[in-house]
């Protein structure tokens, strides 16, 4: 994580050679390149989570599979990103959707990424300026991505994975009440129910390490894994568990791609 007073100072050098990256996206919502055109941090690039840290979504593979590297690759070096140096990334809701820049980037071999805690809101907060309309495009970067540097699970995997096994999804589509999205309801047998948006105060920046560490002691114990509806708010559940000094892999097919094979078990409940 950085502090948004702490990226104030950051970009206040004469040159700080951070590249920042704007990740606005939300379920329901695709007006991210808008929201992004009305005011960004100034000199923030616009990432689009659905074609840029995304590949096509179909059935077999869940809603949000990962990109194939030379995509990634590409898509980076049009952000600007260069080999050795920072990258912070943010967005509007809490880090939801800039934690998976975040993973992807690291999963990818670049090893200062950073979330803006608190996003957009907390930039304003602490007085940051805000920039409106498109930025002129950054100098095309030279970063080398390789893919693997962080641990992920298949199906397979997350169905014998041996000790905890998170659901970072609501508490409701845990439960199997509703499922907006997904062809079913419910969640994968022995998985347990930590909805994301508990990682979180009120005021949308991650709980300090030391409750973090206390939420994810009281779930269970063993290897740490974690799914969500399509990867993408795992990768914040992962960047939680990050800060509290617990390593997670990530299922990144997650239950859209589990509920859409009929030979997968579905559990529901409580438990």
């Amino acid at each position: 994580m950085i502090s948004a007073d702490d990226l104030r100072k950051l970009l206040s050098g004469s040159d700080s050679g951070v590249h920042l990256l704007d990740v606005r996206w939300a379920l329901g919502d695709p007006d991210g390149p808008q929201h992004y055109l009305e005011g960004h941090i100034p000199g923030a690039v616009f990432v689009d989570l659905e074609t840029e840290l995304a590949a096509p979504p179909s059935p077999a593979w869940g809603r949000h599979p990962l990109p194939e590297i030379a995509h990634l690759q590409k898509c980076a070096r049009s952000w600007g990103l260069r080999a050795g140096e920072p990258v912070v990334v943010y967005d509007a809701t809490g880090g939801m959707a800039a934690a998976r820049a975040w993973w992807l980037l690291r999963w990818a071999g670049m090893a200062d990424v950073r979330i803006l805690d608190g996003g957009l809101p907390a930039w304003e907060r602490v007085g940051g300026e805000l920039a409106t309309g498109s930025e002129s495009d950054p100098a095309a970067g030279d970063v080398v991505l390789t893919a693997g540097n962080l641990p992920m699970i298949d199906a397979d995997g997350a169905a014998g994975w041996d000790g905890l096994l998170l659901d970072a999804r609501a508490g409701e589509r845990y439960r199997g009440e509703v499922e907006p999205v997904d062809p079913r309801a419910g969640h994968i047998p022995g998985a347990v129910s930590a909805p994301t948006a508990e990682n979180l105060t009120a005021e949308g920046t991650f709980k300090d390490p030391e409750r973090l560490r206390e939420r994810f002691a009281g779930l269970g114990s063993g290897p740490v894994a974690v799914y969500c509806g399509s990867g993408v708010t795992a990768a914040h559940q992962i960047a939680a568990l990050a800060a509290a000094g617990i390593d997670a892999t990530l299922y990144p097919g997650s239950w859209s791609q589990w509920s859409s094979d009929p030979e997968r078990p579905v559990a529901t409940g409580e438990k």
